[in-house]
């Protein structure tokens, strides 16, 4: 009881120190695991450990086969998390770049760190391409929590994130295949029946993966299964799979939960977001206990067995050779500059799909006796720990080093998606400013995407808006819904992480009709609430640009737009193309000659003649 209550315990609060020191969790996960398992064996006073998940073969915390099978099915359920992720429509959209990482980058993986292997340690063949086929895997519970903190260019940023998605399920099969390979007639010569045997994996992986991913979603669509039942039935149903496929075809089971995620995953389903999050916190429950286990696990000769400087080379031959060749072999044609590839080169830690993988590989091929297995676990763990380790104490410096490194955030985060809001949206981002819309509103969210600009469904009062990494390079937020709550609540939370150049909201209707409440953090004028501005942007979507003589120029124009219900002020762009958010207390800007002044509404009367091209 002591033993499965510390699990438990150790498990999350790895999980909050690596939340609160901004580290992927799998550093503090597995150290934890190696401190209560082999390291603690040189503090006890009978060389036991202080965490034995199997002693003897028969006693400890999961004794006999439990280890094995508890293992089968947390990696299962991990899995499937990770092939839900995986979109169809984001392979299309995200650049070639990126297809070219996930195909060309884990060939060059493949064959780089399987040859490495074999000539650095003298393994056999198929255990070193086993052992490259479990590091393609970068994964994004690894790459979010380092670059969440790094202001990088969109793009990289963008790139390392969906790589990390996509390569998570992709790497996983290939593991899958190439253990199969291994294990069928014990990796022996190809025969006709280690073949056969691999294709009935093969057939069976995919055939019970994309049959019940059919079925289940028409369950779902029809509203057969109870909401209150549905995620535990989908746990279900994705355990029984993975059983059933196992026992037509000894080992299947992964790869049909793979394929099953990733047919759920482009389905349509209407409570794919809930089943996301529910998945989400459960495999945080099984990482968090799984790898404390499979660290403790480890025993001390097995650490020796890398203990040395091979292990070195080899780690040094995976960072500084392969990842590099097949990152500039995939940016080849893709417009990428040299700085940006250095630095995509440069992060690339393998993670928690990676080492989960390898331990349960690893101890189903030790006990069937494979040559080499047991250098699989802890040469996997070497490469997670250690890539982990270099990326996240050196990304930041990297990225300043090679000149990838924003030094102001000046992008945008609008909280709401409304027509005002989509409209200044895209009047941004027209002038080259990034910009993201978040709003709760799935047709909102909808229309700014068809308008191609960038849209986040998701509400203010989620924690998860600070895991994306593709809001690295905000520092600007602008709260624009007709909730004040709501957009009090963002200036309050976000103001610090999203803010730091500046946070706004639209004032409310009682700081509208007394002056005296005019706030600091108003927005654009302390006449307009949520109520006003939509109604001037439904009766005049264009945004005009005016140029500016002087400090007094501009003062006259915004005396003139408070007495204009059909004008608002909205920025003030300077000579170089840079907005500041003109707030309520419009007196703050500082103008010189040749900056404009950016508002919404009709042309500003006896200024016609003057006016730049609009803009819209």
């Amino acid at each position: 009881m002591l033993e499965l209550a510390s699990l438990v315990i150790l498990g999350i609060l790895a999980q909050w120190l690596a939340w609160k020191i901004k580290t992927p969790a799998i550093l503090p996960l597995i150290l934890i695991g190696l401190l209560v398992g082999p390291v603690s064996t040189f503090f006890t006073e009978d060389g036991t450990k202080w965490l034995e998940p199997i002693w003897n073969g028969s006693e400890g915390v999961f004794p006999g086969e439990s280890l094995f099978y508890f293992v089968s099915l947390a990696i299962s359920i991990i899995l499937f998390e990770g092939g839900l992720t995986l979109r169809k429509s984001e392979i299309g959209n995200i650049g070639p770049v990126i297809v070219k990482l996930i195909s060309v980058g884990t060939l060059v993986t493949f064959v780089g760190a399987g040859l490495a292997a074999h000539f650095i340690f003298g393994l056999t063949w198929q255990i070193s391409f086993l052992f490259s086929a479990l590091i393609i895997v970068t994964g994004p519970t690894v790459i979010s929590p380092i670059l969440r903190n790094i202001p990088l260019k969109k793009h990289v940023s963008s790139i390392l994130k969906w790589e990390g998605i996509l390569i998570d399920p992709i790497g996983a099969l290939i593991s899958v295949l190439m253990f199969e390979f291994i294990r069928v007639e014990g990796g022996q010569d190809f025969t006709i029946t280690a073949l056969t045997e691999f294709g009935k994996i093969l057939l069976f992986g995919f055939t019970f993966g994309f049959t019940f991913a059919n079925i289940l979603a028409f369950l779902i669509k029809k509203n057969i299964i109870p909401h209150y039942l549905l995620n535990v039935f989908i746990l279900a149903t994705v355990l029984g799979v993975f059983v059933l496929a196992d026992i037509f075809a000894h080992e299947s089971g992964l790869l049909a939960v793979v394929i099953m995620g990733m047919v759920m995953g482009n389905k349509k389903l209407p409570n794919i977001k809930e089943l996301l999050y529910f998945k989400e916190s459960l495999s945080v429950l099984l990482i968090s206990i799984l790898f404390i286990l499979l660290a403790a696990n480890i025993e001390v000769e097995e650490m020796l067995l890398v203990y040395n400087w091979q292990s070195l080379i080899l780690f040094g031959i995976v960072v500084l050779l392969v990842r590099p060749i097949g990152v500039i072999l995939s940016s080849l044609g893709s417009g990428l500059k040299v700085n940006e590839v250095s630095f995509i080169s440069w992060v690339g830690p393998r993670g928690i799909v990676a080492a989960g993988i390898a331990s349960l590989f690893g101890l189903r091929l030790v006990r069937e006796g494979v040559e080499d297995a047991e250098y699989i676990t802890p040469l996997v763990f070497m490469v997670v720990l250690f890539s982990v380790l270099l990326n996240a104490t050196t990304a930041r410096f990297f990225a300043k080093i090679v000149g990838v490194f924003i030094k102001e955030s000046e992008g945008i985060l609008i909280i709401g998606a409304s027509s005002i809001a989509r409209l200044i949206g895209k009047y941004l981002q027209e002038n080259n400013r990034h910009v993201v819309l978040l709003d709760s509103n799935r047709d909102n969210v909808k229309k700014a995407k068809e308008m191609e600009i960038e849209a986040i469904e998701g509400s203010v009062y989620e924690d998860n808006l600070f895991n994306n990494i593709e809001l690295n390079d905000i520092g600007y937020l602008m709260a624009m819904t007709g909730n004040s709550d709501i957009n009090k609540t963002a200036i309050n939370k976000f103001q610090k992480q999203f803010g730091e150049n500046g946070s706004f909201r639209v004032i409310t209707s009682d700081e509208m009709t007394n002056p005296e409440l005019n706030p600091e953090e108003g927005l654009f004028s302390h006449t307009d609430d949520y109520i006003k501005l939509t109604e001037l942007a439904r009766k005049y979507p264009e945004i005009h640009e005016k140029e500016l003589n002087s400090k007094e120029h501009y003062e006259g124009l915004i005396e003139i737009t408070k007495s204009s219900p059909d004008i608002l002020p909205l920025f003030v762009k300077n000579k170089q193309g840079k907005f500041t958010i003109i707030p309520s207390n419009s007196s703050q800007v500082e103008i010189e000659e040749g900056f404009k002044l950016v508002y919404l509404g009709k042309v500003l009367e006896n200024e016609q003649n003057a006016e730049e091209p609009a803009t819209t």
